[in-house]
Order: structure tokens, then C-alpha cells, then sequence
């Protein structure tokens, strides 16, 4: 059964681990959008390794692993990920690894551009990585980006990277910021591209073929679908399709090849970032920071933290079409006595089970909660749906109830074995 994973928050779910748990019965895991702005953990065997662009299935032998088109590829920072890897005694061969040349790359200048148009923002600003993953997609969208495909002749990519420049330069002086000659880009980037190109390919007739010989797809997703640019919180968003209908354009397979969406969800809230986030607590945020917990695995941020917004989370199942909820990190719940849940919100005197799209109307808006009782017990060493508390079963079949979809998976602690699948 093909799959798809996706993040039904602002990311920082726990994807990674989901993935990691279900790369186990698939053949090829592929990723279809997003860049090294974000970042997947995973512990395994004891071991934390931290993804940006290589999909999880690297962790496992035997494991086809695709970057799809739909991603935009630092190829700098990828081959440092793939060293650090090799390092850590995981295989990252061109058999194992495969790169669609369709993909866009992320060039010195995007990440230039990405801070100078931050910086003009001022307290508007978006709260981006800076790794130019924004620019990077405008080239895309204004057709004049560069795929892998354009670095096989440098000749090429040259003659691009020469029309490119004329309008980032005159930007980037705007700013009081360096600019760029061609020499200056391509010695940059030449080293990672040679490195790169045994990978390189047209991943499309492979995917195809795998599905027509029923082998089983997993598809990983990035980010989480508040940051969609349709669907999130605009324009506190990334800069691509981050619900499950990425998977398909960002990879070449259709619609009908994907036969499950998993929505992988936090037991509580979180975003890193600017932007609305009507359920952020201060308390809360406190509370997970002095245990080391919620920070990002791309930028060490201090992720902002709050209650579960069931407001978000309906909507996000909706668009993505889930068919099974995977909620993480419920132990981080253990020690609180009361929980609360936003199940709508007043704005304006109104009530809205949905989240809003008028950027006023998210300044005004005001969560409406209801209060269950904690579990104050150890959850992390139950292993099955029985083992939980009484309290936290019935906590999760309140999120069922809300947001339209059945729970399947539970995360109860950073480890492979702490995920209890919920029989049907």
C-alpha cells in the first residue's frame, strides 16, 4: 500500500520517526518538496540522526530513497548531510540514493536574497530559515531557476546562471549586500554537483515501475500543512505544497498511486517562527524548554508552544484527506494535571470551527477550550492501546471525535519501539 506522511501542525511533528517505523514493510521512500529548512530526527538503535534532505529510509539497508522534483536541493548542504551519514556508518551510495534531475537548485545567491528580503520585512518579517528555499521556488515559478539537469554542461548553467545574476546583483546592492559573479557561484557549487551526479536521474519511469510491480512507495513530507502557501497560515508560510497533494506533484506519480494518507500530529501545539498561533501558552512553552524539549532541529530555535488546536488540526485533515492520525510525543503530557483542547474559535463574537484566511480576522482570534484531566502517569513504557491510561485513551478519542479521523499510531517517547499501533 503506497503511503503518504505529512505534518498536520507547522512542522516538527515527529514525522521523521513515523517514517523510520513504516520504512520497514516499503520498498522506496521518496520526498517531494521542501528544502534543508527543515529537518527530520530520528533515533534509532540508540543513535540521533539529523535529516534535512535524505529521506529516512537512508537509516535502513536495502531501501530505495528519492529526492523528487518537487524538492529544492542545496547541493552544498546535501553532501555535508551524506558525509555526516558516512560518518555515522550509513551507506549513501548512487544505488541507494537516487536525485531527480528535474529538481531546482539552491545557489549562493538565493540565500543572500532570502535574508535581504527578510531583513526589508522588518516586523513583518516571516521568520524563514534563510537557506533560500523562498528564492529558490520564485525562480521556479518565474521559469528562471536551474534543475540538476543544467549542471550535466557547465556551459549551460553558465550562460543561466549570467541572466540570473543581472537581476539578483541589483537586488542584493539595493541592500547593502555582497553580489555575486558566475565564477564566484559555480566554484561554489562545482565540488557538490561532481559529487552529486552519479545520483542524478529521471526518477519518473523508476517510481512507475516500482508501483506497477506492486512494490510499496512510502512518501515523506516536510514541513506541515499550516505552512502550505494555499492552505497555512498565509503569509507566515513556506514556499511550497506541503499537504499530501505534493507528494504526486512532486514526484511524478498520480493521485491514484497513493492509497493512505498517515497525518502525523504533536499531543499538543507547537510552531517555530512568526506568525499567528492562537493556543500559545507561555506556561506550556516553559514547561517543555526546561526539559531540553522543542527546539528545532534545523536552527535550535525555541519552539513557541501551546495547546492542541483541534481548529487547525480539522482542516488540515480535510485537505490532506487523512485516513490515519499518528500523535506524537504524548508522554510530553504525562506530568500536567489539567489539559485543556481548542475546539473553535470566538472571533468577533463568533464562533469558527475553522481556521480563518483574513489576516485580521487571526489577530482576533480567541481559542475556545475544553478541559479533560491529565493521566500524571509514566506513559512511555506501554506498548500497546491498553497500557494507556484510562485518561489518556479517552484524551485521544476526543481528538478523534474532533477532527474526523482515527488515531492508528501513538508516539510515547523518542525510540523506534515506543510507537503503539491502535488495532482497529
Amino acid at each position: 500500500m503506497n503511503t503518504t506522511i505529512c505534518g498536520l501542525q507547522w512542522g516538527d511533528e515527529g514525522k521523521g520517526k513515523i517514517v523510520d517505523y513504516l520504512t520497514e514493510s516499503a520498498d522506496i521512500v521518496a520526498r517531494g518538496q521542501g528544502g534543508n529548512n527543515a529537518g527530520h530526527t530520528v533515533i534509532a538503535n540508540g543513535t540521533k540522526y539529523v535529516l534535512h534532505l535524505v529521506p529516512s529510509g537512508i537509516l535502513w539497508e536495502n531501501k530505495t530513497c528519492v529526492i523528487g522534483n518537487g524538492v529544492v536541493m542545496d547541493p552544498v548542504g546535501l553532501c555535508q548531510e551524506i558525509q555526516t551519514l558516512e560518518e555515522q556508518g550509513i551507506s549513501v551510495s548512487p544505488q541507494k540514493l537516487l536525485i531527480s534531475d528535474r529538481a531546482h537548485v539552491v545557489l549562493p545567491y538565493h540565500r543572500e536574497l532570502d535574508a535581504a528580503r527578510e531583513a526589508a520585512l522588518g516586523k513583518n518579517k516571516i521568520g524563514t530559515t534563510k537557506r533560500g528555499i523562498g528564492p529558490t521556488y520564485a525562480d521556479k515559478a518565474n521559469r528562471i531557476g536551474l534543475r540538476l539537469a543544467d549542471f550535466r554542461d557547465e556551459e549551460e548553467a553558465r550562460e543561466l546562471i549570467d541572466i540570473r545574476l543581472a537581476e539578483a546583483n541589483e537586488l542584493l546592492e539595493r541592500h547593502g549586500l555582497p553580489t555575486f559573479t558566475t565564477d564566484e557561484v559555480l566554484d561554489a557549487v562545482r565540488p557538490a554537483i561532481t559529487r552529486l551526479l552519479p545520483h542524478v536521474t529521471n526518477v519518473i519511469p523508476t517510481l512507475h515501475a516500482a508501483w506497477k510491480e506492486g512494490q510499496t512507495i512510502l512518501f515523506e513530507g516536510a514541513q506541515g500543512s499550516l505552512l502550505d502557501i494555499d492552505f497555512g497560515t498565509y503569509p507566515f508560510v513556506t514556499s511550497s505544497n506541503t499537504t499530501a497533494g505534493g507528494a504526486s506533484t512532486g514526484s511524478g506519480l498520480p493521485p491514484n498511486a497513493i492509497e493512505r494518507v498517515i497525518g502525523v500530529c504533536k499531543a499538543y501545539t507547537t510552531r517555530v517562527g512568526s506568525g499567528p498561533m492562537p493556543t500559545e501558552n507561555e506556561d506550556i512553552s516553559a514547561y517543555f524548554h526546561a526539559r531540553g524539549m522543542e527546539f528545532g532541529a534545523t536552527t535550535g530555535r525555541a519552539r513557541r508552544c501551546g495547546w492542541l488546536d483541534t481548529v487547525l488540526l480539522r482542516l488540515a485533515v480535510m485537505v490532506n484527506g487523512v485516513t490515519d492520525l499518528a500523535v506524537t510525543i504524548l508522554d510530553g503530557l504525562d506530568e500536567r494535571d489539567v489539559l485543556k483542547i481548542c475546539v473553535a474559535y470566538d472571533i468577533g463574537g463568533e464562533r469558527h470551527e475553522f481556521p480563518p484566511s483574513s489576516r485580521k480576522d487571526w489577530e482576533k482570534a480567541t481559542p475556545i477550550y475544553e478541559e479533560m484531566p491529565g493521566w500524571l502517569e509514566d506513559t512511555t513504557k506501554a506498548r500497546s492501546w491498553s497500557e494507556l491510561p484510562q485518561n489518556a485513551q479517552n484524551y485521544l478519542n476526543r481528538l478523534t471525535e474532533l477532527v474526523g479521523a482515527p488515531v492508528s499510531f501513538v508516539g510515547n517517547g523518542p525510540e523506534r519501539e515506543q510507537t503503539i499501533i491502535v488495532e482497529k
